[in-house]
């Protein structure tokens, strides 16, 4: 990475519903529950304030407690005109030409505006839901079968025929290949999981840790897929609570924590130790599986690194880190990530559609005044900071 590398930032699409607290659940921990439906005309609200602000897709995740995300993205197509939409896939479960045909499906019919997110899955317990009994590392194998099979598919006119340890494919085609080959992202935290992305991913995802422990795993990832001859681009799955000021960040924070029941907090955390996702782990870890929560305590406490908080893990499954500060400061540390090597930001936050004019709003101006090259933002075209409260500050309810 050169020091003139863009990033790309990136959006979340709670197909779950949201809320202006955080919405707990998912990664085999329960259900995701929120105030405000996950209905279309919500969805499409917050795709609409993505591309508004110059996101370059939305995270459309995949799970029991999800909308399909090829259904939901579709439906988004004809309501949106750049924003691409980042589909949550679980390839071992359905069969890679069937992918192989709806990715490329996606393409014609979008303008080429489909990016793919593998999700092997990190809960035995789930996945057996979906009529798949395969442990975790069968999970691994066979996603790095389909997505040979899928890459083929989509670069290659030619039948292919493939034989694995736990595919047989013969004579697969598509009517035609797509114009442009989605790219593929990837994470996986465990040793196979770094092995599986760096043959087969084009941007490898990591969830919100340190600088420290991700420029560790980025290194792992860099060395493997240079035993692959491979190059590829990173990215950090991230929420974020930016504000004017620091003290108006951590004030909002404050609140997200002050709204958690310790009850909540408790099951949410006994559900997810059962998962066996390495990511996961490494997650719960930093608020030592939730014990560090203190009911009417300091948010602050749980402040892993400057401006790094572990808040959002208590209760959500998943990403559960968040950047917190004033625009310049949530703008100096994505500076900082992409010094490491990540040029893809992965953004959440609570609500989503207010919070995506916060970081397009207040963080990317910020961005281009450190000197940061932002994808599908003018550098001549710098926002002022919003200075009028959103109806949300004011208190109204939706």
């Amino acid at each position: 990475m050169t020091d003139s590398s863009p990033v790309s930032l990136h959006w979340f699409l709670p197909t779950y519903g949201d809320s202006r607290n955080i919405t707990a659940g998912g990664h085999g921990s329960g259900f995701h529950f929120g105030s405000r439906s996950g209905d279309l005309n919500y969805l499409t609200q917050i795709a609409l304030a993505a591309e508004e602000n110059g996101f370059e897709s939305v995270l459309t995740p995949t799970g029991l407690w999800c909308e399909d995300a090829w259904v939901t993205t579709s439906a988004l197509l004809s309501r949106t005109t750049r924003l691409k939409f980042l589909v949550a896939i679980r390839p071992g479960q359905v069969s890679p030409t069937i992918i192989a045909q709806q990715g490329a499906a996606f393409q014609k019919f979008s303008g080429n505006r489909l990016l793919v997110n593998v999700v092997v899955g990190g809960e035995d317990h789930e996945q057996r839901a979906f009529a798949d009994f395969s442990t975790k590392e069968q999970r691994y194998h066979q996603a790095d079968e389909a997505l040979e099979v899928i890459t083929r598919l989509w670069t290659d006119p030619e039948p292919v025929t493939f034989t694995g340890e736990h595919l047989r494919i013969e004579n697969a085609v598509l009517k035609e290949t797509p114009g442009q080959v989605p790219p593929v992202f990837f994470g996986g935290s465990s040793q196979l999981g770094v092995e599986v992305a760096a043959r087969r991913a084009d941007v490898y995802l990591t969830w919100g840790e340190t600088r420290e422990a991700v420029a560790g795993k980025l290194d792992r990832v860099r060395q493997e897929a240079a035993r692959n001859n491979r190059s590829l681009d990173y990215g950090i799955r991230l929420h974020v609570i930016a504000r004017e000021t620091e003290e108006e960040a951590w004030a909002e924070a404050q609140r997200l924590y002050d709204q958690l029941d310790p009850e909540e907090v408790g099951r949410i955390q006994q559900g997810l130790a059962r998962s066996q996702s390495e990511g996961q782990r490494r997650m719960s870890e930093l608020h030592d599986r939730g014990r560090s929560f203190v009911a009417g305590g300091d948010a602050r406490d749980l402040e892993i690194a400057p401006g790094l908080w572990a808040g959002v893990g208590l209760v959500r499954g998943g990403a559960g880190t968040a950047l917190v500060g004033s625009y310049r400061q949530v703008a100096q540390a994505v500076a900082e990530y992409r010094e490491i090597g990540l040029t893809h930001f992965i953004f959440s936050g609570y609500p989503h559609l207010e919070e995506a004019y916060h970081v397009g709003e207040g963080v990317v101006p910020e961005l281009l005044r450190l000197g940061v090259p932002v994808r599908n933002h003018d550098a001549g075209r710098v926002r002022p900071a919003a200075t009028t409260p959103f109806l949300a500050d004011q208190g109204t309810t939706v």
